[in-house]
């Protein structure tokens, strides 16, 4: 393999971009809501952020073995951006789905008290704010970002290896 390289990078970066594109099919195979905004935004089925880490661990691996220190930082870090995306991130999202309910109980009311023309209506309605909904990851998109990411750096080796002389 050329020294100019990067493997483990490259497929770190690959497990981020095939996750981000692949939630579109998954979600449309789950039959849920799906639009391409889902290729930009958080959350969702495989986790890129699990997939993102779990390639440049395997890809480190592979490259200077289980006992580099390498790979005891990537993993360490991997650990922490996987809670995050489940835990604290995930919360976030859930709080937003609760403030969007809020938010549209209250225009409700404002509504019904002030009783709003319908031009104050169109008005209120293109100035409201809203909270992201789908932030974290749930266990199972974690999974599968793990092993999404696991199968592309061992894909991408597989790839490289055909070019190296």
């Amino acid at each position: 393999m050329s020294e100019f390289i990067n493997y483990p990078l490259i497929a770190a970066f690959i497990a981020i971009i095939f996750s981000q594109f692949v939630k579109v099919p998954v979600a449309y195979l789950l039959k849920r809501k799906t639009s391409l905004a889902l290729m930009t935004s958080t959350g969702g089925m495989p986790s890129s952020h699990s997939a993102g880490v779990a390639a440049l661990i395997t890809a480190l691996t592979v490259d200077y073995g289980a006992n580099s220190p390498l790979v005891a930082i990537a993993a360490t870090f991997g650990v922490i951006v996987i809670f995050d995306s489940m835990g604290v991130r995930r919360q976030s999202g859930e709080h937003g789905i609760i403030i969007n309910e809020l938010i549209a109980d209250l225009d409700i009311l404002r509504k019904q008290v002030f009783h709003l023309s319908k031009r104050e209506e169109v008005y209120t309605r293109e100035h409201e704010r809203h909270s992201r909904e789908y932030l974290g990851h749930k266990p199972i998109e974690v999974f599968f970002g793990i092993l999404t990411g696991i199968a592309i750096a061992f894909i991408l080796r597989e790839v490289l290896s055909w070019f190296a002389y």
